[in-house]
């Protein structure tokens, strides 16, 4: 497993951020939960690997846990 790339990685992540934000306008916070979960999910496919699943999970958890 690679390790997690946990800095700005993506060209224009701000924009990308906007467009993020953008997605879940007008929608119901039920529904805005819904757009997150099968995002994860397309992007946890596209990844493919359950170990590096496994870390960022670890990691977004820990995060929380502090904040």
């Amino acid at each position: 497993m690679a390790a997690l790339i946990l800095t700005p990685n993506i060209p224009d992540h701000d924009g990308f951020y906007a467009e993020l934000l953008g997605a879940h306008e007008g929608l119901e916070e039920a529904e805005s939960h819904a757009l997150t979960a099968r995002l994860v999910l397309i992007l946890a496919n596209h990844i493919g690997d359950r170990a590096t699943l496994r870390e960022a999970l670890r990691l977004a958890k820990e995060a929380v846990a502090r904040d």
